[in-house]
């Protein structure tokens, strides 16, 4: 690679742009990269993709960090070579371009105009490197940064079709991977509403028609669903005519409509849609010449296609071209390729299908041959072995019955001599025949020694058992246990004597392999198979043990191989268990076992090399149970087991991810990969595997607790009520392939009070941590609305609605609301405006929420819509929303439990805006509601008149939301203005001095502080049931009752305060007995510096300003006062609307201390 100087010194750059700087040649070299690339489209000339890249890396590293285009220029240069790599497949270039990508991402966070574009340039990247790697993690990256895109892109976002497109094809790709049904489905719905945005006429309209054809396909071949097989044929004509001679797609779309009406035939058998399929085959194969990398499917296709011709039709000719099509497929690919066993095992069948016709003995023994090859490829495990091994099996019936000296094959079972005469068809009669061959061969090698016939005989023997094995593999054991006691049934009893010859053979080995390493790896072959259909309990596992342990320690002596030796030590000590001291093979055991131990304890060193990489595994194990203990801590302490429907505790949990095929493939690539590595790979799979979903419903009758379901798996309980309920949850969390679910009916053991409490606490945490959060909505019918469902309506779905990141609702009948395919319904704009004429919650707060005490009144506002079944609870599903960890008390007074909660509130934050409410006030204390309805919005206060002939001011904001539009006014507009201009005495007023604030243990409850010294009064808080609260004081000098009407009851008073307009307000009781008892009363405005910005600013608030704000109405809160220098709040079930008399009346206006009870 040129360096940056080379770059923007070549002589015909500099003899261009003699004149420009290095900054301005950077700018020119990005623009002929772009040109570059441009060109690189048009004519696919690869120099012009390569000198863009050299530009844009000289470019990039005249980008110091920090600079704003930086991230730009990452995102072109992973462009490009991720173009470099499509055209010329190296892979270094796809790993730096996902490098970049990932760079260019994290400087584009959220908010950022070109987020999207990184997301989705990133996810492409990282679906090629799946699609190149197999790598899993790579395509659940893909699909999680595409998801992230889409959220980016609503509806009318011009690539939103793209952003669905990209998704449905990498969830395609997963359903290929995993199987997983609800990858397909959701593919599927992807791919329709691509569809939709690429109306007739969009230029990648015909990739989103083949596609969900694609899709539709492995629907039908999922769920054999005919109307998504004939839909998928209708997309892929459409698409056909999109592509017409001469497009690039073309092929693709000839072939894909191919492969579904083959489809087609084979499930109705329209001979015109086999024609049809041949036909275009046929047209596909010529658009894809030899150079093609798709010329292999389609000779394979067509030779396929052939075949069913020739089967339906008799047509030599058909089955003559598939042989030579399928030849032609298998000289195109190269061995291991994962489609190499499909070529090779229909060659086969095509040729065995030519023998059954012409008899030529050349292509059975070609037939046999290519089925061993595709046997081989196709190991136990494999989904087409079963194909392949009833195919060879048969083949070779048909081989060793055309041998001269087969003819008349003895039989030691008469059951098996019609399965002789004619060929075998079923399973059971051709592993019967292939033993009674393997009979017949083992005797002729007796008599001739030939090597041949030995292999044959190991051969037929293992197709034989393995055409036997029940397919489920839990009746594996079942199926062995019957065969090792040899039951009545004459295909048992046939079998087992089918393992004994294979004893017999491995014993065979044994004897031979004193000289050669070959046999003695057959031996070990042989003696393990024959150990596993001898288990516990059959009279001849000791033997077979012994013979094993003996194989092992003989290739010990030749290779030394430790591992092998401690295996053959443990098999030998359970075959001495096995035995008596009276029985003959005790003693040969013993000797046996005695002198392994002497061979370890003598090659000790040896032996002890591989145990250091054992200690190392298990220092790994040791390592992820660590961690994995570590990330269930912030989870719940149970969950339920989606796939199993068992709740498991924390150490059920991780025993079930140790038996995983996750951890096994973790453990795998922790003993191999970088340490550095190691526990961000841990970290991260086990995140992924312990993902939980959360439900959040109405309560019910009959809803299952902990003691309901522990110990029984739920789906086993019956369906009614809260069972179903929590069954149909549990299901939908297994739907969307999340294996843990958490329910707040059964998963806490409501008995134990530290358990409850601790569960409050952590709650809104759990939510938020939670994978998904599953909405069930029991009063809203699927044709419904959910704005008057009563899950609004109560206490703890607040928090539930607030936490989670990623929320969906289900109806009634468990259907996704509106039938919403979105991944998280809180991306759905509809769904927002919903929530928020149900919730009056802004969008803001629905998507975004942070726990904690800002917006305090707000969140009170929230919750007073709401109830709860015991009301203290109303109070206890708020501590988590304001982030508090307080005592849970059930059976205290609910108005304690809210009070506790809005002492905490005032104490940590000093939020004066919870004093803001109209109500009776609690017995806890004078300044709380004893309900949290006050909270609710508060009425507009009735019109007043003064008494000097001025109109009060009505329909007035309350005091703290004046306050709160000040604070806005001062961080937004104002500030600037107030910090460019200097402290001259040309300033208008004089500043509003600015101290540090003091400690609460400082204050002074007499002391007094000026309108000039406001920013110097401490916060308020709260103190041993007192509320020690800075109030701007006016004292109450006259309250004269005007009228009353005892039957309402109403009394109207008119009231005087220092420094107020007088003021009139009607009250349900007398007000005068009150203040006659206890004293001059004072109407207050709850005072806190905080209120007019942060504390940094506080020196640039004007006298202008204060007063502009303090001279307009606010709410007031009258104060009686008691002994000991307290006082308490009356008449707090109306406002009190009150405002300064004029200027002079503010300036003089004192801040006093009150202690409130």
């Amino acid at each position: 690679m040129a360096s940056t100087d080379d770059t923007f010194h070549e002589p015909a750059f500099v003899e261009r742009y003699p004149l420009l700087s290095r900054g301005d040649r950077n700018v020119v070299a990005y623009g002929m990269a772009e040109t570059l690339v441009d060109r690189f489209q048009k004519e696919r000339e690869v120099d012009d993709l390569n000198e863009a890249i050299t530009l844009h890396r000289a470019t990039l590293e005249l980008q110091q960090i920090g600079n704003h285009k930086r991230s730009s220029t990452l995102n072109d240069l992973a462009v490009c070579l991720s173009m470099r790599y499509d055209n010329q497949g190296v892979i270094a270039d796809l790993e730096e371009a996902v490098t970049l990508g990932r760079a260019a991402l994290e400087l584009r966070p959220p908010g950022h105009l070109d987020r999207g574009a990184s997301l989705s340039n990133l996810a492409g990247d990282l679906r090629k490197k799946f699609q190149k790697h197999a790598d899993l993690y790579s395509l659940d990256e893909a699909i999680k940064l595409l998801r992230g895109a889409l959220e980016l892109r609503p509806l009318g976002h011009p690539d939103r079709s793209e952003s669905l497109h990209s998704l449905a094809v990498c969830l395609s790709m997963r359903f290929e991977n995993q199987g997983v049904i609800a990858d397909l489905k959701e593919a599927v719905t992807l791919g329709r509403a691509a569809l939709e945005l690429r109306p007739p006429g969009h230029f990648d309209r015909g990739a989103s028609l083949s596609n969900l054809a694609g899709d539709l396909r492995k629907s039908f071949q999922k769920q054999a669903d005919l109307y998504s097989l004939d839909e998928a044929i209708k997309l892929l004509r459409g698409a056909l005519e999109l592509h017409p001679p001469g497009h690039p797609d073309r092929s693709e779309s000839l072939h894909s409509l191919a492969v579904c009406l083959s489809m087609r035939y084979d499930n109705q058998g329209v001979v015109a849609d086999l024609e049809e399929a041949v036909a275009l085959g046929r047209a596909a194969l010529e658009l894809r010449p030899p150079t093609h990398p798709d010329r292999g499917v389609s000779l394979y296709n067509l030779a396929y296609n052939l075949r069913k011709r020739f089967q339906k039709q008799a047509d030599l000719d058909n089955l003559d071209e598939a042989v030579a099509l399928l030849r032609a497929a298998l000289e195109l690919r190269s061995f291991g390729r994962p489609d190499r066993s499909e070529l090779l095992h229909t060659l086969a069948v095509c040729l065995s299908d030519r023998y059954d016709n012409q008899g030529v003995v050349a292509d059975l023994e070609e037939t046999v041959t290519l089925g061993r090859a595709a046997l081989e490829l196709r190991p136990p495990g494999h989904p087409e072995r079963d194909v392949s091994l009833y195919t060879l099996a048969r083949d070779l019936w048909t081989k060793f019955q055309k041998q001269p000296d087969m003819t008349g094959l003895p039989s030691t079972n008469s059951h098996h001599q019609t399965a002789l005469v004619d060929r075998p068809t079923s399973k059971a009669d051709l592993a019967s025949s292939l033993f009674e061959l393997s009979l017949h061969l083992w005797d002729r090698f007796q008599r001739q020694a030939t090597t041949i016939d030995l292999n044959e005989v190991i051969s037929l023997v293992l197709y034989a058992l393995e055409l036997r094995l029940p397919r489920n593999s839990q009746h594996d054991e079942a199926w062995v246990q019957r065969l090792a006691q040899k039951a009545d049934s004459d295909e048992l009893v046939m079998l087992g004597q089918a393992v004994d010859n294979l004893g017999a053979l491995a014993n065979y080995f044994i004897s031979e392999c004193e000289h050669a390493t070959v046999d003695l790896k057959e031996a070990i072959t042989l003696c393990r198979i024959v150990l596993q259909f001898r288990p516990t309990g059959h009279p001849s596992r000791a033997s077979s043990l012994h013979n094993l342990a003996q194989c092992l320690a003989d290739r010990f002596r030749q290779q030394l191989a430790a591992a092998g030796l401690d295996e053959a030590i443990a098999l030998e000590q359970e075959a001495l268990q096995l035995f008596t001291p009276e029985d003959p093979g005790y003693d040969i055991s013993r000797r046996c076992l005695t002198t392994y131990l002497q061979m370890k304890i003598r090659s000790g060193v040896a032996v002890a090399s591989p145990n250091a990489s054992l200690v190392t595994q298990f220092g790994v194990q040791q390592v992820i149970r660590d961690v994995a203990f570590e990330t269930l801590k912030t989870m719940p302490t149970r969950l339920l087991h989606t796939h199993t429907g068992a709740l498991c505790d924390q150490e059920t949990q991780i025993s079930h991810f140790m038996r995983s095929q996750q951890y096994k493939q973790l453990l795998s690539l922790c003993t191999t990969c970088n340490p550095a590595q190691r526990m961000e790979l841990i970290h991260t799979v086990l995140s992924r595997y312990f993902q939980f979903v959360m439900l959040s419903h109405r309560w019910g009758e009959a809803e299952p607790s902990l003691r309901d379901i522990e110990g029984r798996p739920i789906y086993d309980l019956p369906a009614k009520g809260g069972f179903r309920k929590l069954q149909a949850f549990s299901a939908a969390a297994c739907e969307r392939d999340y294996l843990w679910a958490w329910s707040d009916t059964c998963c806490i053991d409501r008995g134990n009070s530290a358990e409850l409490e601790e569960a409050i606490g952590s709650m809104f945490a759990w939510y938020r941590r939670s994978a998904l959060t599953i909405v069930y909505l029991s009063d809203v019918p699927d044709t419904g609305s959910f704005e008057s469902s009563e899950w609004f309506r109560r206490g703890w779905t607040l928090l539930e609605l607030l936490a989670p990141k990623h929320i969906q609702f289900y109806t009634q009948t468990w259907s996704p609301y509106k039938n919403l395919t979105s991944s998280n319904h809180k991306t759905d704009d509809t769904v927002l405006q919903e929530l928020e004429r149900a919730t009056g919650i802004e969008s803001e707060f629905l998507t975004n929420f942070s726990p904690g005490m800002d917006d305090a009144r707000w969140k009170l506002q929230w919750a007073s819509q709401r109830r709860t079944t015991r009301p203290e609870d109303i109070a206890y599903s708020l501590f988590g929303i304001f982030d508090l960890h307080l005592p849970v008390l059930y059976g205290e007074p609910a108005e304690n439990a809210l009070g506790r909660l809005l002492a905490e509130i005032i104490s940590r934050s000093g939020d004066i805006s919870v004093l803001d409410w109209v109500g009776e006030s609690s017995p806890y204390h004078s300044c709380f509601p004893v309900d949290i309805t006050s909270y609710r919005m508060l009425p507009l206060p009735p019109p007043q008149t003064d008494v000097e002939g001025e109109s009060a001011m009505n329909q007035q904001p309350t005091s703290f939301e004046v306050l709160r539009k000040l604070r806005g006014s001062l961080t937004t507009s104002a500030l600037p203005q107030f910090v460019s201009r200097s402290l001259t005495s040309s300033n208008i007023g004089h500043r509003v001095s600015a101290a540090r604030l003091r400690t609460p243990g400082l204050y002074a409850p007499n002391e007094a502080y000026d309108f000039h010294s406001l920013t110097r009064v401490p916060p308020p808080r709260f103190l041993n049931g007192r509320l020690i609260l800075p109030c701007i004081a006016h004292r109450v000098t006259v309250v004269q009752l005007k009228r009353a009407d005892p039957s309402a009851p109403r009394y109207t008073y008119k009231i005087h305060a220092s420094g107020l307009r007088p003021l009139e307000i009607a009250l349900p009781d007398r007000l005068e007995n009150q203040v006659r008892l206890q004293g001059a009363p004072q109407l207050v405005r709850p005072w806190h510096s905080k209120l007019l910005g942060p504390s940094a600013n506080l020196d640039t608030v004007t006298e202008e300003q204060l007063v502009s704000i303090l001279e307009r109405p606010f709410n007031a809160l009258l104060l009686i006062p008691l002994p000991h220098n307290e006082y308490k709040r009356i008449a707090s079930s109306i406002l009190f609307t009150a405002q300064p008399i004029n200027r002079a009346s503010i300036l003089k206006s004192k801040v006093r201390i009150f202690n409130i009870v």
